[in-house]
């Protein structure tokens, strides 16, 4: 029996990015990737990326591209180079081990994902996750897209991002917007996509990751403006200068800056979002008035 017989393939789209998954055929594991099925696409080719579940992944590192310790709770993600790409360690925290190996060659469009056996399925659905979710991050770089680490809302037909460190209050904020702002939506609250589009505009996209709440809308929108989050005794608002949004947005997105082509292109990416687009400074305390003034300020730029 051959791979394709052994496994389920399904195409998916993200701004306008196409990629497929292929995974031994399971329904109930593919019932647990149900978050993918806004962005399921029929008889599409031209995938930017391919990831297929194996067991069969050589590992072989190299060099140490990326191995941050992360605060705890938080994700572990380690990243080597090896003689034909990369390779990807990871573990939903510090103190369990590795769960899952991911091989990717040197152009990012076919990966492989090997899980460690006996894992339970909830430390396969973070695997299967966190691999499309930096192969994606990984692929568009060149391509003028970011994949973002913000909470978003949808407000009157613009996407308003807040950024900031985990724990900072994103996620609280964009509930001050619904709780205290009509026509607020939430669009997507931890992993959304920013794409210069062929006119320069920017424009900001739902995707298949959104961290702890499922909010996982195949919805696009032009982006109004980009709000870094600072918690304080005190609600201010102001605007950044170029070097300071080219800096806070810099911080926000997902890739390696030490691969080249990647690096140049997030480079041009964010260069360009940080000119196009306005991006604030909020100190604030984690109440309604916080979110009626960064309201009133974004929403006056035209």
């Amino acid at each position: 029996m051959n791979q394709k017989s052994l496994h389920t393939v399904r195409k998916f789209k993200v701004a306008g990015h196409l990629f497929s998954l292929a995974l031994p055929a399971c329904e109930e594991l593919w019932k647990e990737l149900s978050q993918y099925d806004p962005f399921e696409v029929e008889d599409a080719d031209n995938e930017l990326f391919t990831l297929s579940v194996t067991e069969d992944l050589q590992w072989n590192p190299n060099d140490v591209l990326y191995d941050v310790e992360p605060e705890p709770g938080q994700t572990v993600i380690k990243v080597y180079s090896c003689p034909d790409g990369l390779l990807v360690e990871m573990s939903p925290e510090r103190r369990i081990a590795a769960v899952a190996r991911l091989w990717t060659d040197s152009s990012f469009r076919t990966a492989r994902l090997r899980m460690e056996p006996g894992i339970s399925a909830r430390s396969a659905i973070f695997a299967i996750n966190n691999s499309l979710m930096l192969l994606y991050a990984f692929a568009t770089a060149p391509f003028g897209t970011l994949e973002m680490h913000a909470s978003v809302i949808l407000k009157d037909s613009r996407a308003y991002f807040f950024l900031g460190k985990s724990g900072t209050g994103k996620s609280t904020h964009s509930r001050l917007w619904l709780q205290n702002i009509p026509g607020s939506e939430l669009m997507n609250d931890d992993n959304p996509v920013v794409r210069i589009m062929p006119d320069g505009t920017l424009r900001a996209f739902g995707s298949p990751w959104s961290g702890k709440t499922p909010c996982y809308r195949n919805v696009e929108a032009p982006v109004g403006a980009f709000v870094s989050l600072t918690q304080a005794p005190r609600n201010a608002i102001s605007r950044l200068s170029l070097a300071g949004s080219y800096a806070v947005l810099y911080a926000s997105s997902s890739g390696l800056r030490r691969i080249r082509k990647m690096a140049d292109g997030l480079h041009e990416t964010l260069a360009a979002a940080a000119t196009s687009v306005p991006c604030y400074s909020l100190e604030c305390l984690p109440d309604a008035d916080a979110a009626l003034l960064c309201f009133s300020t974004v929403s006056k730029y035209e």
